[in-house]
C-alpha cells in the first residue's frame, strides 16, 4: 500500500500510522493510537518495575541455637507469614562465644524450622557457615504461590488459562 493512501486511511479512522517492522521490506505499519500505546506501555513497565522490585524482596529471622521449642515455633509462624507476603527468608542461627564449638546444636534449631515450614516453602540455599553465622534461604513453593492466586480471586470468576484466554479469529482480526 501507498504511504499517501495509508495516511488518509489514518487520518479517516482517526488514529496514527506507526511503523512496526522498519527493518522488514518492505518496511510494516499499523494503525493505532498512539498516545493509548505509549500509556499502555508505560504501564506495562512500572508493572515489571515493580514486580522485579518485590522479586528481590529478602527477609531476615534470626535464631539462637538456645531457643526454646516455644519461641522456635513463633519464629517458625513469622517465617510463613513473610514468605505467604512472596518474600524470601533467610533463617540463620548466630553463635556467641563458645556456642561455636557445637554448629550441629544449631544445626537441629534449622531443621525443625525447615520441617516447620515445608509446606509452605522449599529450600534455595543449604545450611552454610557465613563466619559466625550458619544460614539457609527459604522461597516461597509454587504451590504456595498458586493457592494464593486462587484465594484472591474471587468466588464465582473463573481464572483463565493459557488455552481460554487466546483469542479466537474474530478479536484477533478486530484487534488488528
Amino acid at each position: 500500500m501507498q504511504i499517501r493512501d495509508a495516511i488518509e486511511m489514518a487520518e479517516d479512522e482517526g488514529l496514527d500510522l506507526v511503523e512496526v517492522g522498519p527493518n522488514q521490506s518492505p518496511p510494516v505499519c499499523r494503525l493505532l493510537d498512539y498516545g493509548r500505546f505509549k500509556f499502555i506501555q508505560n504501564k506495562k513497565q512500572k508493572e515489571a518495575r515493580l514486580v522485579s522490585r518485590n522479586a528481590s524482596k529478602q527477609k531476615d529471622v534470626r535464631l539462637s541455637p538456645v531457643m526454646s521449642d516455644n519461641d522456635i515455633e513463633t519464629k517458625i509462624n513469622m517465617t510463613k507469614k513473610l514468605l505467604a507476603e512472596g518474600a524470601k527468608v533467610r533463617v540463620f542461627v548466630r553463635f556467641r562465644g563458645r556456642q561455636r564449638a557445637h554448629p550441629e546444636i544449631a544445626m537441629q534449631v534449622l531443621r525443625k524450622v525447615a520441617e516447620g515450614v515445608a509446606t509452605v516453602a522449599k529450600l534455595e540455599k543449604p545450611p552454610g557457615m557465613e563466619g559466625r553465622v550458619l544460614s539457609i534461604l527459604l522461597a516461597p513453593s509454587p504451590q504456595q504461590k498458586e493457592r494464593e492466586r486462587q484465594v484472591k480471586t474471587p468466588p464465582g470468576v473463573a481464572v483463565a488459562t493459557a488455552a481460554s484466554s487466546a483469542p479466537d479469529d474474530g478479536e484477533a482480526a478486530k484487534e488488528e
